[in-house]
């Protein structure tokens, strides 16, 4: 293989990152009309946080001037580009052609890659994309939370493709291609992509999108259906119809003999999240496992569960290994949701309480401990971002803490949580600027080692980074 640009390479990359960090792609534009559309030549210095290639266009005077943010392009390529957008700090472009390539490019398994929004990085070699979300984790970590995790942990890996069991397609009729559109936003998020298939999404729903849209198409109702959810458990997979109008009975018979022919379970949602009913089969069961812990985890259509259902695994595997539970251990999981890292913990531990702010994934929790028969595993519902001095739970002695937050973070609930007497903390990141942040409160400000960090690649082919961290108690 040749030998990668120094980008790839961690002095390289700290001598790049910075580049990113000073412009956010986050900015609002401030014009994108009268848009010069002549390309012009780039060099690519690295990769943003949204997986676009970061250039700095030459000035008047041939210096580097404003930073430019380039879709398809790679670290170390010389690219074409045309501008697509403009605002005061940075410019935005499109690849139209690349003239000098990076050894780590590869060609896209998806047709429809460049046009769809839902993977940026297909692209680039598997093992480039780890390499990719490993330093920004250490950079958020480092210009965020201005901390340094002793160890670098193994990145978690499962599979790369027909992985993601959960998720949202849109769905828009366009008269003037006289179809119905069902999948992903575009890049461009006013817009639809046109999918024919998703190499990401399970087979089940991934090769059938075409089948769908062409449902849709036949329905009285396609121009009321914005959304159809979709959630695989072990044994069922569940198509969710949101729809604006009272669907009649001509499309509800066509939903269900949908359904049956293609062996999926039909869901419709007329309203909000408590709107959901079951149009075929009446009951369908909803559940998957997790056997390394003779676990049976039952939800709902509209719950949240982690979409990579092999990586959840290896991320519980190394969540209870990073805590190292002891038989007599009192364990808080905080966000706990249905309950995916707690029954586990609770097979291990003494005892274990588990909160989460949405009821309703609060009372599934209780039904999966007493499905499980685990009277050790106990839950509450409250508000993490709140007060929380008048929960009893918040009293209690524990030994070891997990945390599985959202996007947001745990600052608020870290900052009231009473942590002397804690052997361990491990937080589980879905963002890793809110990681960082919250690793420097607890380095920083409390005292506590980060004692590792890694990333887990829960969504292939995307830059959404995944993480996990360990922390040790003062000494």
């Amino acid at each position: 293989m040749p030998v990668p640009p120094d980008w790839w390479n961690e002095a390289g990359a700290r001598r790049h990152a910075t580049i990113a960090a000073r412009f956010s792609p986050d900015d609002p534009p401030v014009a994108r009309n009268r848009i010069d559309q002549t390309p012009f030549a780039l060099d690519i210095l690295d990769l943003s946080h949204d997986g676009r290639g970061v250039a700095r266009r030459p000035d008047k005077d041939g210096q580097a001037g404003k930073a430019v943010f380039v879709s398809g392009a790679l670290p170390g390529e010389r690219v074409m580009a045309k501008q697509t957008a403009k605002s005061r700090h940075f410019d935005e472009a499109a690849t139209v052609e690349v003239l000098v390539a990076s050894p780590d490019r590869v060609e896209p398994r998806c047709p429809h890659f460049g046009t769809c929004g839902g993977c940026v990085l297909q692209h680039l070699a598997e093992d480039r994309q780890i390499l990719y979300k490993q330093q920004v984790l250490l950079d958020n970590l480092q210009r965020i939370g201005h901390v340094e995790a002793k160890t670098l942990l193994p990145p978690l890996v499962d599979a790369a493709w027909g992985y993601r069991r959960k998720g949202r397609l849109s769905v828009r009729r366009v008269e003037k291609k006289d179809k119905t559109l069902v999948g992903f936003r575009e890049a461009d998020p006013r817009f639809v992509a046109d999918l024919r298939e998703c190499h990401t999404v399970i087979p089940a729903i991934g090769l059938k999108l075409e089948a769908i849209g062409a449902l849709v198409d036949g329905l009285d109702a396609r121009r009321d259906i914005p959304q159809i959810e979709f959630i695989a458990g072990d044994a069922t997979v569940a198509l969710i119809f949101r729809h604006l109008q009272p669907l009649g009975e001509r499309d509800r018979e066509a939903l269900t003999g949908f359904a049956q022919a293609h062996g999926f379970a039909v869901f419709l949602q007329p309203g909000g999240i408590d709107s959901v009913q079951p149009l075929w089969p009446q009951d369908p069961p909803l559940s998957f496992a997790l056997a390394p812990w003779n676990v049976e985890l039952r939800f709902r259509p509209l719950d949240f569960i982690q979409v990579n259902a092999g990586l959840n695994e290896k991320m519980i595997a190394r969540a209870l290994e990073l805590l190292d539970v002891q038989p007599d251990d009192r364990v808080l999981d905080l966000f706990c949701g249905l309950g995916n890292f707690t029954l586990p913990l609770a097979r291990v531990a003494r005892e274990v309480v588990g909160v989460e702010g949405e009821a309703g994934l609060v009372a599934r929790a209780r039904e999966n401990a007493a499905h499980n028969a685990l009277a050790n595993a106990q839950f509450h519902a409250a508000d993490l971002a709140q007060d929380l001095s008048g929960h009893a739970w918040m009293r209690a002695g524990f030994d070891r803490l997990l945390l599985d937050p959202p996007r947001s973070g745990a600052d608020g609930v870290l900052k009231q949580l009473p942590l002397k007497g804690l052997k361990r903390i491990v937080y589980v990141s879905c963002h890793p600027g809110s990681l960082a942040r919250d690793a420097g409160y607890l380095v920083n400000e409390r005292g506590w080692t980060l004692e590792s960090a890694g990333v887990m690649d829960m969504f292939p082919h995307t830059a959404h980074v995944e993480s996990i961290a360990l922390f040790s108690p003062p000494r």
